[in-house]
C-alpha cells in the first residue's frame, strides 16, 4: 500500500513523532495505521514525542581527544539525576565518539547519520528516552584538529557541568594545557587575546567608561587616562592572556604560557544549560503529578 502525506499527517497528529519516522513506521507496517503506532511506540519514538516539548537544561558536558582531534559535547537531560544515571553517561560517552569518528558539521546532520545498522543517532537517543525516561537531546558540539606540535587539554569541572578544550600552540605538555583549561573553566574569559575582541565593543566599552567618570565629576584632561586604565580592567574579565593565572596570581596566562615556550591557539568551554530558559516549577506540584501517573 502507497503511504500518502496524509497518513503521515495523521500519524504524526497521533503521536508526535517526526514525518521521516512516521513515514517509515507506515512503509514498514504496510500502511496499518494502528500497527504504525505501536512500530513507533516500539521503538520508543511515540514515547519520546510527548516529552519533545520538555525543558532540557541539566546533563553533562564531555571532551574526548584521539591523535590529532577532539571533540567538546553537551548532551542535555531534563533533571541532575539523570545526568548522574549511568545509562546516561554511557549514552553521553557514545555519541562523543560517534560525533568523533564521523566529524557531522551539525546537530542536524548527526542526527540524521547511521549509528548504528538501520538505526540512526536521533532514533538512538528517542530510544533511550524511552529506556530512561526523560527528554534528552544532542544540544550542541565542535570537532577540532591540532598540528603534530601542538597539544589538547581537556578539563571536565563537576564531573562535566563545565567542560573545556583548549589547543596549545609549541608545546607537548598536555599538563600545561590541562591547567589552562581549568583556568578557563573557572574564571570563564571571552577571548584569548586583545586582538580578538571587536573594535565596536571596545569603542562601547570605551564609551561607557568615559560616561561614568564624567558623571563622577572628574576633570575632562583626565578622563581619557582613566579610561584608558580602566579599560585595561575590561581586558583582563575578557581575555585570557590578560588574566591573573589562577594556579599562580602573581603572572599573567599569556606571560606564563610563553614563559614554558608556548601559546594559546584557541578554547572552547562549555557550561550545561547556558542560555537555556529553564522552567520554573512548583516542587510540591511536581511530586504530586508524579504521584498520579
Amino acid at each position: 500500500m502507497a503511504v500518502t502525506a496524509s497518513m503521515v499527517k495523521e500519524l504524526r497528529e497521533k503521536t508526535g513523532a517526526g514525518m521521516m519516522d512516521c513515514k517509515k513506521a507506515l512503509t514498514e507496517t504496510g500502511g496499518d495505521m494502528e500497527k504504525a503506532v505501536d512500530f513507533l511506540r516500539e521503538k520508543g519514538i511515540a514515547k519520546a514525542a510527548k516529552k519533545a516539548d520538555r525543558v532540557a537544561a541539566e546533563g553533562l558536558t564531555i571532551v574526548k581527544s584521539e591523535g590529532n582531534k577532539a571533540v567538546i559535547a553537551e548532551i542535555n537531560s531534563e533533571t541532575d539525576f539523570v545526568a548522574k544515571n549511568e545509562n546516561f553517561q554511557k549514552l553521553v560517552n557514545d555519541l562523543a565518539d560517534f560525533v568523533l569518528k564521523n566529524e557531522p558539521n551539525t546537530v542536524e546532520e548527526a542526527l540524521g547519520q547511521e549509528f548504528t545498522a538501520g538505526q540512526t543517532v536521533e532514533e538512538f537517543i528517542n530510544s533511550s528516552i524511552a529506556k530512561i525516561g526523560e527528554k534528552i537531546s544532542l544540544r550542541r558540539f565542535v570537532v577540532v584538529s591540532k598540528a603534530d606540535g601542538d597539544t589538547f587539554g581537556e578539563y571536565l569541572h563537576m564531573g562535566g557541568r563545565i567542560g573545556v578544550l583548549t589547543i596549545l600552540e609549541g608545546t607537548s605538555d598536555s599538563e600545561l594545557a590541562k591547567d589552562i583549561a581549568m583556568h578557563i573553566a573557572a574564571i570563564n574569559p571571552k577571548y584569548v587575546s586583545r586582538d580578538q575582541v571587536a573594535q565596536d565593543e571596545v569603542d562601547r566599552e570605551r564609551e561607557v567608561l568615559k560616561q561614568q567618570a564624567l558623571n563622577e565629576g572628574k576633570p575632562e584632561n583626565i578622563v581619557e587616562k582613566m579610561v584608558e586604565g580602566r579599560l585595561g580592567k575590561f581586558f583582563e574579565q575578557v581575555c585570557l592572556n590578560d588574566q591573573a593565572f589562577v594556579k599562580d596570581g602573581d603572572q599573567k596566562v599569556g606571560k606564563y604560557v610563553k614563559a614554558k615556550g608556548a601559546e594559546v591557539k584557541g578554547f572552547i568551554r562549555y557550561e550545561v544549560g547556558e542560555g537555556i530558559e529553564k522552567r520554573e516549577d512548583n516542587f510540591a506540584e511536581e511530586v504530586m503529578s508524579q504521584v498520579k501517573k
